[in-house]
């Protein structure tokens, strides 16, 4: 099995030519290390091959892996990237630099109300779910349009772009990255402060270099870079 400085320097590549053959600057994709499940020591040597930027899903694992002695002078930057729960939010508020899995309005609602308590500013983006499927978390393309307003006018929070998890099928998932990308740039024209929504977080192992080629900005690798859990 291949080191996870090894993978992560091979992802990275694949990432630079995938943005370069799309006419882009490398530079404005990040790479988000999904780390759940795995423990400390593997993010910790993720951490010495360059990597700062990691992704958790699960709670209780992400508040015990950020207290962890053996990640100490690492300084990750943590993305929470799994389904949120509204009374879960609490526990994130300050701990996390970007929320990934807001679903619906209710819960973009509790995070505010939640960082106003604690006088915050938390930023999160918008889960949507491009190949509506009934299984699948987030708001339907449709309908994010239509609760732009409220979302925009949410105090104490910052809308910074869009979610999604594409269908596995490579046709389908190309055309959903296009409408995502397209949906943020339509959301751009509602916002007050279309500065502030440039994130696109698309694309997972399998398919992150099709995500980089339609815009994607963030992509969340995990087995790629760590192995199968």
């Amino acid at each position: 099995m291949d080191s996870i400085s090894s993978n992560l320097a091979e992802i990275r590549r694949r990432i630079e030519r995938a943005a370069l053959d799309a006419g882009r600057d490398p530079a404005t994709v990040r790479l988000v290390a999904v780390s759940k499940t795995k423990p400390a020591e593997m993010i910790r040597e993720a951490c010495e091959a360059g990597q700062t930027l990691f992704g958790e899903s699960y709670m209780q694992e992400f508040l015990e892996k950020r207290e962890d002695p053996v990640l100490e002078g690492c300084s990750p930057e943590w993305h929470f990237i799994g389904h949120l729960q509204s009374n879960k939010i609490r526990s994130l508020i300050g701990r996390v630099s970007l929320i990934h899995g807001i679903d619906k309005l209710s819960t973009a609602r509790e995070l505010s109300r939640q960082a106003l308590k604690h006088a915050l500013t938390a930023d999160y983006l918008l889960e949507v779910n491009t190949s509506r499927e009934e299984t699948k978390y987030g708001m339907r393309p449709e309908e994010v349009e239509t609760a732009a307003e409220e979302l925009f006018a949410l105090p104490s929070v910052r809308l910074r772009g869009l979610m999604t998890i594409a269908a596995p099928d490579p046709e389908a998932a190309e055309l959903e990255f296009r409408e995502l990308r397209e949906l943020l740039l339509r959301l751009r024209k509602l916002a007050p402060r279309p500065e502030e929504l440039t994130e696109l977080s698309m694309g997972m192992s399998s398919d992150f270099e099709a995500a980089v080629r339609e815009g994607a900005t963030l992509v969340r690798v995990g087995t790629a870079i760590f192995g199968w859990r």
